[in-house]
This record gives C-alpha cells, structure tokens and sequence, in this order.
C-alpha cells in the first residue's frame, strides 16, 4: 500500500557505451547478459555496489519522508550501436514501467551518455526528454553519467542536475551518486533551486591523456574542485567525451550547477574552458607503437602492464584482438597473461577435453580489424563457468561479473590465455585471482583498456605501458573518419 505521507523519488535508466565504428550492434541479448533489472532486483544487485545506484539508494534511503522506487535499468558492455528493434524494447519498457510508478515527486535517472541507436544519434537524450515530458516539467529530474559521456544540448535540457563521476578510473561512482541524490533532497525540502549550464568546448581529450590522477587531467580537475568552494556551487564536473562515437556532440564539456545563479555557472564554466584552451596541446597524447614494445618490454620493471588501446573492451572493441599475443608469443623468457574472447575455441578445448597440448585457432574472428586468428598449440589447464564477484570499488561499480564458460590454457611459450565466452571488461583482478592465477607471478599482464583496468592491476604492477594497437578503439583519432563532429574540433583541427 502507497505511503502518501512519504515523497516517491524514482530511479531508472539505460546505460550504454556505444561505439559507432563497430559492425556489430548491441541487440536485447547483450543488456539481458549485462544488467536488465526491474524493481527491488535493482536494489539487491547495486544498493552494495560501488555504483551511482549504490550512492542514490544509501541517501535517499536514509531520509524518512523519500519512499525510495526503484523501477528499471539496462546495463550493456560497451559495444557497437543500439539495434532499431532493442532500441525500441528499451524505451517501451522505460515507458511502460514508468508510467505504471506514476506518480512520482522526483525521479532520479542514470544514463551512461554516450549511447547511440540505429534510430537515434542521441538516444540518451531521447530517452530523458521521454521520461521527462512524462514527469511534467516542474518535478525534479537529476541523474549522474559517466565522463565518458558526449553531453549533448538534449540531455542537459531535459534534466535539473546532472552530476559525473570525478575519476578516471571511475572508483568513485558511489559519490556521484550521493552527489545527485543530495541535490534531489535538498530541491525537495526547497533549500536549493539548482541552476544548470554546460559548455561544449573545441577539445576532444585523447583517450590516453583522459587518467584524472596524473597530468594533464590532474590539474583541470583540481581547478574544478576549487570552483567548489563557493558555497553556491553545488556541483562542478569535467566530461571528458568519449572518442568512439561519430555524434554532433561528441568531444570535452563541463557542467556547472549552483543553487539559482545561472550568471555564477557561466562564469565557472568559462574559467575552466578558458584552463582547458590555453593547454589544449598537453591534451593530445603520445603514442607506443606495436615495433616498438620489444624494447619497452625487456626494459620494463616487471610485472609490466600493457593496455591494449585498439581494444579496450570499455570502449566497444570486439575483445579479440591478437596483436600483444604476438608480441608476448615472440618475446623469449618472457611469461605473460592475456585474456581473449573466443567462444569458439572454448568449445573446442571443451569437447576435446585433451590432456596434452592440441592446435587450436584463437582471437581475430570478430571483424579483420583486430590481427590475424593464430594458430597455436595450447595445454589446458581447466575449464571455469567464468563468474566471480569484486567487493572493493573498482572502475565501473560492479559487483557481479561473468565472461561466460572459460578456457584456461598455456602456450609452448609460457603465456597463459584466458579464453572467454563473453566480451568482459578488464576492471577486476579477481577474474585472475578468483581462478587460482597468480597476477605478481608474471612478466607482462595485457589489459584490453586505457585508463580503466588501472584500479586493479596499479597495484600489482611496477611498469605501465599504453600500446597504441591498431583496432577500433585506436587511440589516434586522425585515423577515424567523422562524418557528425563539430568543427574546430583539436586534435582533428587547429585551434
């Protein structure tokens, strides 16, 4: 039975990384292997994550007049475009649950920002401005997204607040969502009117220039800091932009919210764009190519961790890519981890069942973008169904992972291969550790990212390494063809 004496906020969302130079498209499979939750499901599964869900269940939960309504949420790995037909089951069902929760005093709503769809460039701000004309214009909506969003004119519109994570990696997604769902508590009892202003600027940050906590983010995320302590400012937050993604929007934004000083936003935001110009050049990246890892490797303090750039997983890549597998496979006394998606090859390894080393064909098959199948022989070590848990906060907040039924098996040269049945993201040392693999016992850890596995594998590591690899998440993005991004646009454009 309904409380009418409590307020009923909301929580709903679609969360998708769409990366829109992949072939493949992201079908209604792919969010039922990720997160499709409905209800009290989606308390059980973040209200202990280090999630932004997580964050906006522990304050709301904790105020006596909020009666907390969960109500849907969508979670993809990263991936190609939203096809039509998933695209159209999402918003029905964003729809339909919505309106059966009605009504609402607030809803706090959690997009990721860079999802794209067949049908919709934006879909992000489609799916807000839906859920917003079925609020009303006058009830809160706030919400928190990735700084990998692309912030589009839409989004921004349709929402009061909009608060992003302030760490790449993403370990503090938690506070974020604290973050939004203060502001939502504050508009509530009328303590705070928030006033919202974003500003695209003519900077796309390089991929592997985007980790918050060494130069050049360090110090344009610590200005944004200081902008908070004026006490009207209730929220400061750098968008880094997601390269991936062939959209009007795509590139470096900020957002400013204060408590009903919309001239007190602009100010700021044009401080930190006026910071981000006049050092747009430290934004840009250096890049280690394939030739020359040998030298890098045998250099390295071990264990060395190699990020594997043209397929970072984050990003959308197909998870296949067999360019370090070369390099590790070529580099004599040297003993390394790499983790594959290949369900074919599992399935082979798992009928065979051998004893002793057997040819199999591995990685390379999703598209011609990512190396060449090798042909290699391998012994089995075992066969896992491929779950494990991370209680620690970690990029991406999960809690819960699963790759899918995996092959683990070693090569004639040493290197140990993990081969998956599911794309997974490499933002948990516990999918070694879980499967009795020592980390601290290698030379080289490959980790098919940028910034992202470095929550997990930095403190196992001695060495860092950012291969710029050839694949659809190449970090060069002169090497991409843009046919939606605004101009002037640096790297792409002199500015």
């Amino acid at each position: 039975m309904q409380d009418n004496s409590k307020k009923r906020i909301g929580i709903i969302g679609v969360y998708h990384e769409s990366n829109t130079f992949l072939d493949q498209e992201t079908s209604w499979e792919d969010f039922e292997n990720g997160h499709m939750l409905y209800g009290q499901d989606i308390i059980a599964e973040y209200g202990p994550a280090y999630h932004e869900i997580g964050g906006i269940v522990e304050v709301l939960s904790a105020e006596e007049d909020i009666e907390l309504v969960p109500i849907f949420y969508a979670e993809a790995t990263p991936g190609g475009i939203i096809a039509k037909e998933t695209a159209e089951r999402l918003l029905n069902e964003l729809q339909r649950t919505l309106k059966e929760c009605l009504p609402l005093e607030g809803l706090m709503v959690v997009p990721h920002g860079a999802a794209v769809s067949r049908t919709y460039l934006d879909f992000d701000g489609h799916w807000l401005t839906m859920v917003r004309e079925m609020m009303g214009p006058d009830l809160p909506v706030i919400g928190t997204i990735d700084p990998h969003c692309n912030l589009s004119p839409k989004m921004v519109e349709a929402l009061d607040a909009l608060v992003a994570y302030k760490t790449n990696p993403h370990v503090d997604q938690k506070d974020a969502g604290r973050s939004a769902a203060k502001i939502m508590v504050d508009t509530l009892k009328g303590e705070v009117k928030p006033e919202m202003v974003f500003l695209q600027t003519n900077v796309a940050i390089s991929i592997e220039m985007q980790h918050t906590g060494s130069d050049p983010c360090k110090p344009l995320f610590a200005l944004a800091r200081n902008i908070m302590d004026d006490p009207e400012v209730l929220s400061t937050n750098v968008v880094l932009g997601f390269p991936y993604a062939d959209v009007p929007e795509m590139g470096t934004s900020f957002i400013v919210i204060t408590n009903n000083d919309t001239k007190l936003a602009d100010k700021n935001a044009a401080i930190l764009n006026d910071y981000l110009l006049k050092n747009h050049e430290d934004f840009s990246g250096k890049k280690i190519g394939l030739d020359e890892l040998p030298e890098h490797i045998s250099k390295a303090e071990k264990p060395l961790l190699i990020l594997d750039m043209g397929d970072n997983v984050g990003g959308g890549s197909p998870a296949d890519s067999t360019f370090l597998l070369e390099v590790l496979e070529s580099c004599p006394g040297v003993k390394g981890f790499m983790c594959i998606y290949d369900p074919e090859a599992v399935a082979e390894i798992k009928a065979k069942n051998p004893e002793g080393y057997i040819p199999v064909k591995i990685g390379a098959k999703s598209d011609n973008l990512h190396g060449k199948t090798m042909l290699m022989d391998v012994k089995l070590e075992r066969i896992v169904d491929g779950k494990f848990t991370e209680k620690e906060p970690r990029h991406g907040g999960q809690v819960n992972f699963n790759m899918g039924e995996t092959a683990i098996v070693t090569s004639k040269a040493g290197n140990t291969i993990m081969l998956t049945s599911l794309r997974i993201v490499p933002f948990s040392l516990q999918q070694l550790i879980h499967f009795d693999i020592d980390p601290t016992t290698y030379d080289v850890l490959v980790a098919k990212g940028v910034n992202a596995p470095l929550a997990a594998y930095q403190p196992v590591c001695n060495a860092i390494i950012r291969a710029n690899t050839p694949g659809v998440t190449r970090a060069d993005m002169a090497s991409l063809t843009y046919n939606h991004r605004r101009k002037p646009l640096f790297p792409l454009d002199k500015i």
